[in-house]
């Protein structure tokens, strides 16, 4: 089911080559599908968005946006301990992503020079909340409230009217972020709605969210138009595993991890053959129980190794090349070990540390670069949805001292005119 591989050999290199490359080629008749429903949407709006949601999802709709008396309706059905449970959620995400709110500031930067910045929120974000076969109402707290937190005054919501009615957790979610401009279309459609607008759904400043290959292409393709959270790749998680680890917990995590597609990739870095064979052992057991085990095999036949190094230097180097989504530590000094770690979303320190808590419950956002991209990005966070504004002031005396300097540079750049600017002010 999930091979052994040696560190540093060829077999090695072919497979995180193959990991790094998964989901990153682009298909030409999606992306020509994608840019044809775009240029609809921006050119006939609501007509087109109703055209594509019977064509896509089979629902016939009569206008786009819900009614909050459907929302409510939806939300009760809702069991009241998974309501508690998604409350309390929310509290610990809003209280970790509460010490990220940033402020404005001024300093005084000589005599008659004032300098500073501005800190505001976007003035509109659009969330989309993906369809599928599986509900998230964990998606709409960890992109919602970082944008509340932030202060964004109109958070859109879109997301495919079929999931809404099916999984009404989603509704008792928006609710409970009094979250009531809802609108129930999905796919590439929703996205261009976003976008450029239509009759019913106003633009954004800004889409987040994840969804499908056609959802990503076109967030790709409106991008600059409207900002974006980012392009989210296939899944990831590297489990280093020393042989006092479990091998039921690092099985059971990459089964959580292999579970969400089968492009998704589940990797443990293990430091004897003894603990590798340990958890193919637990694998085999453990993978009867769960709903999705076909997609489990097929994520972890695809994308799935279990790399065998000699020592912690390999396994620091390891994690650092594929630079994972999530980085989960069975070792017996985790917190030592991560010092040699400069490239993961988010890392979990010891077994009780376990992925999901961090998904669903402890706080911090579950939204986190994939695909190798956190060698340079960073999780989602309060700090996305916020704008900074320069601000400069001089006195005319101040002017006059610096006017040298400036105009110098001006001339060296070839730019005249930015040299004439500033001595105008003294000709008269």
């Amino acid at each position: 089911m999930i091979p052994v591989i040696g560190w540093k050999t060829l077999e090695c290199d072919n497979f995180l080559r193959k990991i790094s490359t998964r989901g990153s080629e682009s298909d030409p008749q999606i992306e020509a599908r994608v840019a044809e429903i775009l240029a609809a949407v921006r050119q006939r709006g609501d007509a087109a968005l109703l055209e594509f949601t019977r064509q896509f999802d089979g629902v016939l709709l009569s206008q786009v946006r819900i009614d909050p008396a459907e929302l409510r309706e939806l939300a009760s059905q809702v069991d009241p301990a998974l309501r508690e449970s998604l409350h309390r959620a929310a509290e610990n995400i809003r209280r970790f992503h509460l010490k990220q709110m940033e402020t404005s500031w001024t300093m005084e930067a000589g005599e008659g020079v004032r300098l500073g910045q501005r800190i505001s929120p976007l003035r509109s974000v659009g969330l989309y909340v993906p369809g599928g076969t599986a509900a998230y109402p964990s998606t709409v707290l960890m992109n919602a409230i970082p944008a509340q937190i932030a202060g964004v005054p109109r958070i859109a919501v879109v997301t495919p009217y079929r999931q809404l009615r099916r999984n009404p957790a989603i509704a008792s979610v928006l609710l409970e972020l009094g979250l009531e401009e809802v609108y129930g279309v999905g796919g590439a459609q929703a996205v261009a709605a976003l976008a450029y607008g239509t009759q019913s759904l106003p633009r954004v400043d800004k889409i987040v969210g994840p969804g499908n290959i056609y959802v990503a292409t076109a967030k790709r393709r409106v991008y600059g138009t409207v900002d974006i959270d980012m392009i989210a790749g296939p899944s990831e998680v590297v489990v280093v595993a020393d042989d006092s680890a479990d091998s039921d917990c690092v099985a059971a995590d990459l089964m959580a991890q292999a579970e969400h597609d089968p492009d998704a990739c589940a990797v443990a870095v293990v430091f004897s053959g003894a603990m590798a064979e340990r958890i193919q052992a637990s694998l085999q057991k453990l993978i009867r129980r769960l709903n999705r085990h076909e997609i489990i095999r097929q994520a972890l036949g695809n994308f799935g190794a279990l790399l065998l190094v000699s020592n912690e230097e390999e396994a620091a180097e390891a994690v650092n090349c594929v630079a994972p989504e999530h980085l989960e530590l069975f070792t017996a000094n985790p917190e030592s070990f991560s010092e040699k770690i400069h490239s993961a979303g988010a890392i979990f320190y010891g077994e009780a540390s376990c992925e999901a808590v961090g998904d669903y419950f402890a706080g911090p956002n579950h939204v986190l670069p994939t695909s190798g991209t956190a060698r340079f990005a960073s999780p989602l966070g309060v700090y996305d949805f916020l704008k900074r504004t320069s601000l400069i002031y001089y006195t005319r005396t101040a002017l006059a001292r610096d006017r040298a300097h400036v105009e110098r540079i001006a001339r060296a750049e070839q730019l005249d005119a930015h040299a004439l600017s500033v001595s105008i002010r003294f000709e008269k």
